[in-house]
């Protein structure tokens, strides 16, 4: 994928808005059904663009984290307060000793809202302290989640005041990730593009 060439047309073409625009990965998909083909993976990227909400269900308070949801507070939150909080927040965490009944109360709309606390992506704090609450938090603002509802996805990669180095790399990240979590691996692929928030997309060249 020629994505230096593509980024570089991109910009010549886009009018200057009075805004950090943000710069969309578009990949359109052929032979993928989401109705019976699956993507839901993730992926780091190497360049942090933009400052995500994580929300923490911890025993004792944190700094580390933008909100916490102690043991306490737990039993008082309603399923409409969980609801609102994972419209605001772009990851959940927890304390180990806490998912059982985070998973229990929550499990079913954290689930659905795709941040349900994940230990693969560190989500999980095996031992609560804030050494180890602000290590998943860092891995956290570099993780981009990435899942197929219909036969496209746009995912978010960078800001229009980043360099393009550093927009391509994330780029790479994110189609390395999409590709072997395809069924057809790059069979399913039809095209690639870039946009930012008010262009119009641009087609990356191979």
């Amino acid at each position: 994928m020629n994505f230096s060439e593509s980024l570089k047309e991109l910009r010549e073409k886009s009018k200057k808005r009075n805004f950090d625009q943000t710069l969309d990965l578009i990949i359109n998909f052929k032979g993928f059904d989401p109705r019976r083909d699956t993507l839901n993976t993730s992926t780091i990227l190497p360049h942090i663009s933009k400052k995500k909400k994580i929300c923490a269900f911890l025993e004792n308070p944190s700094k580390a984290v933008d909100y916490v949801i102690t043991k306490g507070d737990i039993e008082k939150i309603t399923a409409d307060d969980l609801k609102k909080l994972t419209k605001e927040y772009d990851f959940f965490i927890a304390s180990a000793k806490l998912m059982p009944v985070v998973a229990t109360k929550f499990g079913k709309i954290l689930g659905i809202a795709g941040k349900m606390p994940d230990p693969k992506m560190g989500g999980v704090v095996m031992q609560e302290s804030e050494a180890a609450i602000k290590e998943s938090v860092h891995k956290l603002l570099q993780m981009v989640k990435i899942r197929a509802k219909e036969a496209s996805i746009k995912v978010p990669i960078g800001k229009e005041s980043m360099v393009n180095e550093e927009l391509i790399e994330n780029a790479n990240a994110v189609l390395k990730a999409v590709i072997p979590a395809l069924p057809k691996k790059e069979l399913n692929i039809k095209s690639v593009m870039f946009k930012f928030t008010m262009s119009k997309p641009i087609k990356v060249k191979k």
